[in-house]
């Protein structure tokens, strides 16, 4: 008879200085007013890192870039005027660049959860079809593209969560969230705009912001209540009845022009 299979090999962790010098790496785009934040949720990083480690010993990929990873809170904190939450990033190569459902801006065709946001974007505000699939022009006017898990193995949608990613954007949230009840803060009104389940969730620690919940641009969904949801002119006739300026959503002015056909 042959005889019993060897067990797995337990798998190693990464050392402590491995996880530091990760942790770093994705710290260093973050905007200085954001680290008190992310210093209460710095062993949820650790832990994050734990996993990402683990998956690339194994050989595999994960996305975005490093230094990518925590890109979102370029914008600083005081100047958030709307929140958009996603849920994790792209699983393809060249697709993840750290912000929610952005793309670098060499990009040609689209994924489809994008296309549909512009599809959308095209009907509730009759701009032209976009130019580019890079949102960097949104986050320059205090649009903050936040996914709710940071990493993910590619091809493997949602392969990192629960990892601790989830802590470290739960406390984002409620740390814009707060800043809204602070006297010092500037009067900015905050807008959230929650597309999907996951998004969904966060609701609740949302309560000093007004919030657009509708269903998740995804294929699977989009025509279950995210197509004619109206978030840009919600969002832009909220900031306005608040004496802010509304936000510029159109992005057919610059770039390389982006495969927006309807699905």
């Amino acid at each position: 008879m042959p005889g019993n299979p060897r067990p797995a090999e337990p798998e190693e962790a990464p050392s402590a200085q491995a996880v530091r010098e990760l942790v770093t790496r994705w710290l260093a785009p973050v905007d200085t007013s954001w680290m008190p934040v992310l210093d209460s949720v710095h062993s949820e990083l650790e832990q994050a890192a734990v996993h990402v480690l683990r998956v690339r010993a194994r050989g595999a990929r994960t996305f975005p870039a490093d230094e990518q990873v925590l890109r979102a809170l370029e914008v600083p904190l005081p100047l958030v005027r709307v929140l958009i939450v996603g849920q994790d990033p792209y699983p393809t190569a060249g697709n993840a660049v750290g912000l929610a459902f952005s793309v670098a801006p060499s990009m040609g065709s689209l994924p489809a959860s994008l296309r549909n946001i512009f599809r959308e974007l095209v009907d509730d505000l009759g701009v032209a079809s976009p130019t580019t699939g890079d949102l960097t022009a949104w986050t320059e006017q205090g649009v903050l593209l936040l996914n709710r898990v940071l990493a993910v193995t590619e091809g493997e949608p949602g392969s990192l969560r629960g990892t601790g990613w989830e802590g470290v954007t739960l406390a984002v949230v409620r740390a814009l969230n707060a800043a809204r009840g602070e006297s010092a803060a500037p009067a900015l009104p905050l807008v959230a705009i929650l597309w999907g389940a996951d998004a969904g969730t966060l609701e609740p620690e949302l309560d000093r912001a007004t919030r657009i919940l509708s269903a998740h641009p995804s294929p699977l969904s989009a025509r279950r209540g995210f197509f004619g949801s109206r978030p840009f002119s919600r969002a832009n006739e909220v900031l306005v009845a608040a004496g802010a300026t509304p936000i510029d959503w159109n992005l057919s002015q610059n770039g390389h022009r982006a495969d927006t056909e309807r699905l």
